[in-house]
């Protein structure tokens, strides 16, 4: 089940970004997320403008992974070299997806329900995160058009660039691909 966060989940959020900080620096991605990321004031907007997801497992006692859905302008997104966007239609953009130890198939069911909401989809990872990488690949397998390219961002808040690699996922009805 995928339901909006609430401000008693802060605590177990912050165990999942933990774990996922942890998992990506054995992983080879020590510096996207560093030590801090997301920061704590950053996952409280998002809880307040109602922009940060949960996803519980079938009993409702545990969160297995989060996500931030954005819909709409993406500051990330404001300057872009070497690259652009395919579509600029009104998009939603996927961020801080993260899951619980043991956790499986959460980017797929934050895709589903994000897919749900908009049918333009954005997405990010930093370069070194090969494992996002694989799995974002792996879902653009299941009936999405997906367009992969190589941009340089300058990410805020630091506006320093940052080459990252990014899917455009639109997804659209079967009568429309006829």
């Amino acid at each position: 089940m995928i339901r909006l966060a609430q401000n008693q989940d802060f605590k177990e959020i912050l165990m999942i970004y933990a774990y996922a900080r942890k998992f990506m620096a054995e992983h080879g991605n020590p510096t996207q997320w560093g030590s801090t990321s997301p920061r704590e004031e950053v996952l409280r907007n998002d809880i307040r403008q109602q922009q940060l997801y949960v996803i519980e497992n079938d009993a409702k006692d545990k969160i297995l992974g989060v996500f931030a859905l954005i819909i709409g302008e993406d500051p990330t997104y404001q300057r872009i070299e070497q690259g652009s966007w395919k579509d600029e239609s009104l998009y939603g953009t996927l961020h801080r997806v993260a899951s619980a130890p043991g956790a499986h198939g959460i980017l797929e069911q934050a895709l589903d329900f994000s897919s749900g909401k908009i049918t333009h989809l954005r997405i990010d990872t930093h370069e070194d995160n090969e494992v996002m990488q694989h799995l974002i690949l792996k879902m653009g397998l299941k009936n999405v058009e997906l367009f992969i390219q190589m941009m340089v961002l300058h990410v805020l808040p630091m506006r320093k660039p940052m080459k990252q690699s990014h899917w455009e996922i639109v997804r659209q009805p079967w009568w429309q691909k006829m």
